[in-house]
């Protein structure tokens, strides 16, 4: 798995070749920076760590600035690791790491972390209908859950039931996400459909090789 960290820009939508309008979303990808080269034999695996994105030195611990310095680049905010870079593409360290690692065509799967909707009932969260019904004094019942199990048997509620609870806030993975267009010289990648996350968050790209 090779791949690039990128901030979520927004969507948008261009037209393909045909003319059929595709929807898209913006991701400002790079330049990334190898912070760290970890290998088999002094880490037990092989890695590239990719760091992205400046931050102000005053917010950054003495041991990330030595980390950083060492690597010859500036603190940054996103640091993740990728494993298994292909060969044509496997950088050293200090290098940098583009949107040029990608072609135009080709699938990658992006991860985010979806937008927190707080504590929801269980007709936003999984969909329940409700009642429905406002008959026989079905008042103040409309969005209630119902039964979430017997009484005497098995006397305790099982593990996985659907209820209330926060919402959003998780780590989630689209996969096979085309990508449209590639604008090198501003860093962007343009990939068919909708990203994980607000505009502004951290996305990862990966391609799986």
């Amino acid at each position: 798995m090779s791949g690039i960290i990128g901030k979520k820009i927004g969507m948008t939508s261009i037209f393909d070749a045909n003319g059929k309008n595709l929807p898209c979303t913006i991701i400002e990808a790079g330049p990334c920076y190898v912070t760290q080269v970890k290998t088999r034999e002094t880490d037990g695996y092989e890695a590239i760590q990719l760091a992205y994105d400046d931050k102000k030195e005053k917010h950054t611990t003495k041991a990330e600035k030595g980390h950083f310095a060492k690597a010859g680049t500036t603190p940054k905010r996103k640091v993740v690791e990728f494993t298994r870079f292909e060969v044509g593409n496997r950088k050293k360290f200090g290098e940098t790491v583009e949107v040029d690692i990608f072609i135009e065509g080709e699938y990658v799967d992006v991860v985010g972390i979806s937008k927190g909707k707080g504590f929801q009932g269980v007709v936003r969260r999984h969909g329940f209908s409700g009642v429905g019904d406002t008959t026989h004094g079905q008042h103040n019942r409309l969005r209630a859950p119902g039964s979430i199990g017997a009484s005497s048997y098995p006397s305790r509620v099982f593990k996985g039931m659907r209820m209330a609870g926060q919402m959003g806030n998780h780590r989630v993975k689209m996969i096979n996400l085309e990508i449209l267009k590639i604008v090198k010289e501003k860093n962007l990648i343009l990939v068919k459909g909708a990203v994980p996350g607000a505009n502004g968050s951290y996305v990862i790209i990966e391609r799986w090789s």
